[in-house]
């Protein structure tokens, strides 16, 4: 096994087709076609059933790309980090972002690490916060922002800002942030949730269990952009931290109004394995995310927040 089979298998498992990853490898088609025979063989399993409708990964296959995946990543952060101080910082970072933050922060970040680094090429993840630190655990990404995070043997982890949640609901509400709206009041309508067991889920229940409420469960999802569009065509109400919701409410998708008795909020913070050491392109593009999250909070962009950091 080497680094040319393992590119060779994650090019086709990515395109679905040899000929497509031959062009991006600039490699004639046998060539890949025995690389990937050849990583079959060291491991004596097939990787891909081969039909006229493409290259689909065997089980075997959904397994090693994972791990192939993994060991290119981290070889391309080794190359980067002992390479000669004088010459440019490249190499490849990714970076786990909040679903709700994402609107507000990819562009801005791609925008100044392409700015600054041109030669990193960034990755950005988008999720829950659970999903997040797992990835970060597992070594998919180098840093994220999580919320509500305590420092462990596996992380390390700095406050940046503790933000409000938001009662968020379709434009018929009418609901307003210079009313703000009880959890008790908030309760009599049928909810839109993040899935259990997300962190924002279990705050939210933890909350009504201890105001001795009941939520009505319309529905369950674990994308964020599915929530807000059920929302908005009136089937339940939610709870967001308002950064989530800006653009839709200044476009009058949705509405939201501040959530009190009992006042929710979340620290935001940024998180980084502390089994291994950040490389120097890494270290760059943390302190360009850490940038963009203090910009957009002096702007006025981050709603209902205070600095921490």
């Amino acid at each position: 096994m080497d680094f040319k089979q393992l590119r060779a298998f994650v090019t086709v498992a990515e395109t679905g087709n040899v000929t497509r990853a031959s062009a991006l490898l600039n490699l004639v088609q046998p060539a890949v076609s025995r690389q990937l025979r050849l990583l079959e063989e060291d491991l004596g399993t097939e990787l891909f059933d081969r039909s006229r409708h493409g290259m689909q990964l065997t089980p075997a296959g959904k397994t090693m790309l994972e791990y192939a995946r993994r060991i290119l990543g981290e070889a391309a952060r080794a190359k980067a980090e002992i390479q000669p101080t004088q010459g440019p910082v490249a190499g490849i970072v990714s970076i786990g972002l909040l679903a709700s933050t994402s609107d507000l922060l990819a562009s801005l970040i791609a925008t100044e690490v392409a700015r600054r680094y041109p030669h990193i090429r960034l990755r950005l993840t988008i999720g829950y916060a659970g999903h997040l630190q797992d990835w970060l655990e597992a070594g998919d990404v180098d840093a994220a922002l999580l919320y509500g995070q305590k420092e462990t043997p596996a992380l390390h982890v700095k406050a940046l800002l503790e933000e409000s949640l938001w009662v968020v609901a379709a434009p018929s509400a009418r609901l307003s942030r210079r009313r703000p709206l009880s959890l008790s009041r908030v309760a009599r309508e049928p909810f839109v949730l993040p899935a259990a067991p997300q962190g924002l889920r279990a705050m939210i229940e933890h909350a009504a269990a201890e105001s001795g409420l009941t939520l009505q469960v319309f529905a369950e999802t674990n994308a964020l952009s599915v929530q807000k569009e059920l929302v908005a065509q009136g089937h339940g109400w939610t709870i967001l931290p308002a950064v989530g919701v800006t653009q839709e409410v200044e476009r009058g998708l949705l509405c939201a109004a501040p959530l009190c008795k009992p006042d929710l909020t979340r620290t935001i913070v940024l998180a980084a394995p502390s089994s291994r050491q950040a490389t120097a392109p890494v270290r760059c593009v943390v302190g360009v995310l850490m940038e963009c999250v203090k910009a957009t909070f002096d702007e006025g962009r981050w709603p209902d927040a205070r600095w921490l950091g």
